[in-house]
């Protein structure tokens, strides 16, 4: 495994808001929720809020984007893990969910769930490969960040 240091890794993000519709913030159904995501040298991505929020549906809202992110998070871990082990994956898909409470005071996730379903190579571990979720799970920056239960409920196929 690759030596782990403890030392800060910086992320930037511009965001832009794309919304003023002429009268800016004037009235709460005044203006347009859209956004872009600006990364030096990556596509944009296209944003808005929640269509229970006023969002348009044909952009990523930040709720979809965090349960996303977790869910590729968890991933990216759970790969480096079985190739560090030698548990051969073949494929990979996640039917991810979150779970978000409003109230009065805004709201808050109160957990998400992550599906994995994957793949493995005859013959390899399948126990090991289960295992391996629970490590990654330790491992993904992005669930250690979280004030709320990322759950696993993974599903290991033998080729």
């Amino acid at each position: 495994m690759p030596e782990r240091h403890s030392h800060p890794h910086h992320y930037t993000t511009l965001l832009v808001w794309d919304g003023n519709t002429g009268t800016g913030t004037s009235s709460y159904a005044g203006y347009s929720r859209d956004y872009r995501i600006i990364i030096d040298g990556k596509p944009p991505i296209e944003g808005s809020a929640d269509v229970v929020y006023r969002g348009n549906s044909s952009r990523h809202n930040p709720e979809d984007l965090l349960v996303a992110s977790l869910s590729a998070c968890h991933m990216l871990s759970y790969l480096a893990l079985c190739a560090w082990k030698k548990v051969r994956v073949t494929a990979y898909e996640d039917d991810a969910s979150g779970t978000m409470m409003a109230n009065v005071d805004g709201g808050r996730f109160t957990e998400v769930i992550l599906r994995p379903r994957v793949t493995i190579a005859a013959g390899d571990d399948a126990a090991l490969a289960m295992k391996l979720h629970e490590t990654a799970h330790e491992q993904c920056y992005i669930a250690t960040s979280c004030n709320f239960p990322v759950l696993h409920e993974a599903t290991i196929v033998e080729a």
